[in-house]
């Protein structure tokens, strides 16, 4: 994992399209074969591009990533190291084109008040959220909180959310997993270092402790302990499905809504005043 992960970061300019075309289908556990029907190509094809005995068309390059589901960031180092200019632009969410998709989201955060939101990018830093993001942050170092604040480490660090996290093993655990997932679809190098911080932190378990899980579930719960109450949530992710541009690609939403009565009637509470 980590020689195909650094063979993906070094770059158009020293590895060439073969060598990262044969990484991301070995990182997606693809046979040449395999990836050859899916795209509908020769497996001899596959095999040429690979060992560089034929150069891809840009069609063909794309054709590829996108059976091997390359992110748009990585699509691009694919197209130069291939000898073509890339295709997907990043742009800030401040930029007049984004201006649709900034409103939409600042829209979304605000209906989904009383309950918390937020927008992260592909590292898990905060991007935005909504006023109700403050009952899951009381107690948080300030420092945590400094832009560019990382969703992950506010809840996990130990002078973050985690004291106050009543099933910290089982929510970590979580947290971690998705993480490794991420790492492993994108080969961020940056989220394997994320990773291996989180875990030493204390408390945190790598692993899902299944013993102590409850059949009763329908869905792991945040259980988190604030203003002398017990509240729980549970969490859904949403992302941009069609987006042609790095930084919507890249984006998530997570929407957290309360996992009973009682933490539901504590946000209405917050909102309704006294």
């Amino acid at each position: 994992m980590a020689v195909q992960t650094a063979a993906i970061h070094a770059g158009s300019d020293r590895a060439s399209i073969g060598e990262l075309l044969r990484v991301w289908r070995r990182r997606r556990s693809l046979s040449q074969l395999e990836l050859a029907l899916e795209a509908d190509v020769s497996s001899r094809h596959v095999s040429f591009l690979e060992t560089g005995r034929a150069r891809p068309s840009r069609e063909m390059v794309l054709r590829l990533a996108e059976h091997l589901e390359i992110p748009l960031r990585e699509r691009n180092g694919l197209l130069l190291a291939a000898g073509y200019a890339p295709l997907y632009a990043e742009r800030s969410l401040e930029e007049p084109e984004m201006a649709p998709v900034h409103l939409a989201l600042d829209r979304f955060l605000r209906a989904h008040e009383p309950y918390p939101a937020v927008v992260l990018d592909r590292r898990y830093n905060l991007v935005s959220a909504n006023d109700a993001l403050g009952a899951l942050l009381d107690g948080v170092a300030p420092e945590l909180l400094a832009p560019p604040a990382n969703a992950l480490r506010v809840t996990l660090h130990p002078q973050g959310m985690a004291p106050r996290i009543l099933n910290l093993r089982e929510w970590s655990a979580h947290l971690l997993h998705r993480l490794r997932r991420q790492a492993a679809l994108t080969a961020d190098l940056e989220l394997g270092q994320l990773h291996d911080e989180l875990s030493e932190y204390p408390g945190v378990a790598v692993e899902a402790p299944h013993e102590d899980g409850s059949p009763n579930h329908i869905v792991l719960p945040l259980r988190l302990r604030a203003a002398e109450r017990n509240l729980a949530f549970f969490s859904t992710i949403s992302t941009f499905g069609t987006a042609v541009d790095i930084t919507l690609d890249e984006l998530m939403i997570e929407a957290f809504y309360p996992a009973n009565a009682a933490t539901a009637s504590h946000l209405l509470a917050g909102i309704a005043g006294p």
